[in-house]
């Protein structure tokens, strides 16, 4: 097996660092945040309302639907702090991203500055050489 040698990146850490909870509060946030959910819900809706109008045996959540509403609110009472634990760990990951940009940036700034250091000791030498030239007169 080949092992990588090379050093995790900031998002490989934040992503090794999650708890369960916090694995399964990205999860069912990503989920509840798609299309794919808003379809299945709404045929769950849709066969929800046609079973209770046209029901053989029995409706068992006659019109107005209380049963369905009492299922979104329980629904909506556990999601919506799912779905904010999810969007703090945004906010972090967004911090943390940050925070490793603004360092790569000092780093950068600092290996721009010796470059120029480095240019302008070069131009410096190449006029000194020329003046020197200039003065012993051997101008070819």
């Amino acid at each position: 097996m080949i092992q990588n040698t090379e050093p995790a990146t900031w998002h490989i850490k934040h992503l090794r660092s999650r708890t369960a909870g916090q694995r399964m509060a990205d999860k069912i946030a990503k989920g509840m945040g798609s299309w794919k959910f808003i379809v299945y819900q709404t045929l769950f809706i849709i066969v929800w309302m046609i079973l209770n109008m046209v029901g053989y045996i029995r409706h068992w959540d006659p019109y107005p639907f209380i049963l369905l509403n009492l299922i979104f609110s329980t629904q909506a009472a556990y999601a919506a702090p799912i779905i904010v634990m999810a969007q703090n760990r945004q906010a972090e990951r967004d911090r943390v991203q940050a925070k490793n940009d603004y360092d790569t940036n000092i780093e950068a700034k600092k290996e721009i500055e010796a470059l120029q250091l480095h240019l302008s000791k070069i131009e410096v030498e190449k006029l000194d050489l020329i003046l020197k030239i200039l003065q012993q007169g051997k101008i070819p």
